[in-house]
């Protein structure tokens, strides 16, 4: 990439799709401080309340958390994907060395598809039932290759069937989405996200309505596709197992802001947040006790339009009287939690945590 634009001052151009200068080794994607609401009848829902990351090629993040965290309308807004009259969206997105908050939607729809893809929850409802899988992969492959002739495209769509693991792509190729299995049809939506080789791929709960054979045969797809084109991959999920098999690093978020950000090992094996303790206690584990009985957080997440003062989980937290009101009144910010690397947003002491959490090992009967 050559020199970054320069604005009138002679500083570099930041403003939106202008392309910046990156070092080798920069993040693909780097989003500082997004924030997404939306205006309603019942308030203000504040969906995305301040998060910050970054994906580098070749590496998987795994973003987890209830429903209505804030994980999907995220991805959303990285793809740029929200309705400009009803979503306000601030802070910074970075694809690949390009501003995404502020571009105008037909500079984000050329990035869409060919630099970043998405692959849905539900691929039944993502296809459209009326047109072939392969006449929908081919289009995907035109919109970016408008020299690209019907054989070049058909072409290209049978080979990244192919490379998915459907059989018979040609003939697969004239099918339509309903003469799929779950499987194929998730595969299908992987090779529409993959037709462009992009480099960073968004899946959402790409694996919630399959079995869990099907299921490890699309995680195992991914990370071979990943091994060869060393994309950047968020992985989007509720499912802990899916995020310890296939995740690099792990971004915990409750009540639209992030709670815990560490790598997988941090997060799964020395978790810091007593919410990730939750969601690690509420799921079977193969190295524990049988008979011991799950523990689920106690509560419901918070409504978005109504979030909880201080820190939004204190409600359901049953150490939020440790240290007197500020779980009520303080919002904690994400700071390092001792390791290299390592976030977490909570108002505990660390020496506190690490012998909460050991007092919570020994009451679950669950070994980390």
């Amino acid at each position: 990439m050559g020199s970054p634009e320069l604005a009138p001052s002679g500083q570099p151009d930041d403003r939106p799709g202008v392309p910046q200068q990156r070092a080798a080794d920069d993040p693909y994607l780097r989003v500082t401080d997004l924030r997404v609401r939306f205006d309603t009848t019942d308030g203000v829902v504040r969906a995305v309340d301040g998060v910050s990351f970054a994906v580098q090629r070749g590496r998987t993040l795994g973003i987890v958390g209830e429903s209505g965290s804030g994980k999907s309308v995220t991805s959303l807004a990285v793809l740029g994907l929200h309705d400009a009259r009803r979503a306000t969206i601030t802070g910074e997105i970075w694809v690949g060395g390009r501003q995404v908050v502020g571009m105008s939607e037909e500079d984000v729809r050329r990035l869409r598809g060919r630099d970043m893809a998405m692959i849905f929850q539900d691929p039944l409802s993502a296809l459209h039932p009326y047109y072939t899988v392969g006449r929908q992969i081919a289009e995907a492959y035109r919109v970016h290759h408008p020299r690209a002739g019907r054989r070049e495209a058909r072409q290209r769509a049978v080979d990244v069937l192919g490379r998915v693991g459907i059989p018979q792509p040609a003939r697969r190729f004239d099918q339509h989405p309903h003469e799929f299995s779950g499987g194929m049809r998730q595969r299908a939506m992987i090779a529409m996200a993959l037709v462009n080789d992009p480099e960073l791929l968004i899946a959402d709960e790409p694996t919630t309505a399959l079995d869990v054979t099907v299921q490890a045969q699309i995680l195992d797809l991914l990370a071979d596709l990943q091994a060869e084109f060393g994309s950047a991959i968020i992985m989007i999920t509720h499912d802990l197992g899916v995020v310890s098999q296939v995740a690099d690093d792990v971004l915990v978020m409750y009540g639209g802001r992030a709670v815990e950000h560490g790598s997988v090992e941090q997060v799964l094996r020395r978790p810091q947040h007593p919410y990730t303790w939750g969601l690690l206690s509420s799921v079977p584990s193969l190295h524990g006790d049988a008979d011991a009985d799950l523990v689920p957080i106690r509560g419901n997440p918070p409504s978005l339009i109504n979030l909880p003062s201080g820190c939004a989980f204190h409600p359901r937290c049953r150490y939020a009287d440790r240290n007197g009101d500020r779980s009520r009144t303080e919002v904690p910010e994400l700071r390092p939690a001792g390791e290299d690397g390592h976030l977490v947003a909570c108002h505990l002491a660390a020496d506190e945590r690490a012998r909460l959490y050991r007092e919570d090992i020994a009451q679950v009967g669950v070994a980390r």
